[in-house]
């Protein structure tokens, strides 16, 4: 690598997802401006980095300050970050940087905050504390939402976020359950919940649960929404955006911006009929991990990759 070692190799806090693929997809220029959105083990950015010369730049996110443990040394070319992905125009503008030439995208929970039973985020650990934070400096807590939603409110995100269509009796389980002493573990939650969840379907389920409430607490499909449209604002002509998913609520978000310029799917048309966006697709059908890969990390199974290009203004 130019410019000398910055990232480790963090062993243990995250295996990168289709990690060729999705670099491969960015169709690297040595000298490029490039920005990995979702920093973690810096899997992703180390791999950029190592195709890059000493004219290139990268800026890397992550808010959670965990993250921030996997970078060492210095090396011009990188800056890290420490902030929620949503405000990327923002810390663009900030660094002086009007365009970009790829931004990559490795969306959902990385094995670290699974692996971490204080952080809530797995129903492995029966006795963590319930909180789902990325970032641990502020905000509600899965325990705060879990406690003070009203049972209405709970039902609406857990059917939303978590596609459960049990959800308003689960919401009423938890709503009854509180009333005897908050909930502020995962083991009382699972408590509260157990006798609605079919045994062949339980694991499934409550990783349901889970996700719909990580999703509330980090407000991950607004800041997704928010990512995404700044991504076509800031990429420059021919540039990349390689996004790799794992759920369906954040895969047709992607979806959608990739092929109609917009989060919301709204087709928009020419005098001629013609689809307007600012993408062209690269990939029509998502990249998927093979076997070797869903053999040694089970976590890619669910894995998406899709990948746009920035068309050239005025290109049909």
């Amino acid at each position: 690598m130019e410019g000398g070692t910055t990232i480790k190799t963090a062993t243990g806090y995250h295996v990168p997802v289709l990690l060729k693929e999705s670099v491969d997809a960015l169709a690297i220029k040595a000298g490029g401006i490039y920005v990995d959105v979702t920093f973690g083990g810096g899997g992703h950015s180390r791999e950029i980095l190592s195709r890059m010369d000493e004219r290139a730049r990268l800026l890397s996110f992550d808010q959670d300050p965990d993250a921030e443990r996997n970078i060492c040394g210095g090396d011009s070319r990188f800056t890290f970050v420490r902030s929620n992905f949503r405000y990327l125009k923002n810390w663009l503008r900030y660094y002086g940087i009007e365009k970009i030439d790829g931004l990559i995208a490795d969306l959902g929970v990385s094995s670290h905050h699974l692996d971490d039973e204080n952080r809530g985020f797995s129903f492995r650990y029966e006795d963590a504390p319930l909180d789902m934070r990325m970032n641990k400096r502020g905000g509600k807590t899965a325990a705060d939402v879990l406690n003070e939603y009203s049972e209405e409110r709970l039902a609406d995100i857990i059917y939303l976020y978590g596609e459960l269509k049990t959800s308003r009796k689960i919401a009423a389980a938890i709503a009854k359950a509180r009333t005897q002493e908050p909930i502020a573990t995962t083991r009382q939650l699972l408590q509260a919940v157990e006798r609605l969840m079919p045994r062949e379907r339980e694991k499934k389920d409550m990783a349901k649960l889970f996700q719909a409430l990580r999703i509330e607490v980090n407000h991950e499909m607004d800041a997704l929404r928010e990512m995404l449209q700044s991504a076509a604002d800031v990429l420059a002509d021919g540039g990349r955006l390689s996004v790799i998913t794992y759920h369906s609520l954040e895969d047709r978000m992607v979806k959608n911006i990739m092929k109609t310029g917009n989060t919301e799917g709204k087709l928009k048309q020419d005098f001629y009929g013609r689809i307007e966006s600012p993408f062209r697709l690269v990939n029509n059908k998502p990249i998927t991990a093979d076997k070797d890969e869903t053999d040694t990390n089970p976590r890619s199974r669910s894995a998406k990759l899709r990948v746009a290009e920035k068309r050239s203004t005025g290109r049909e």
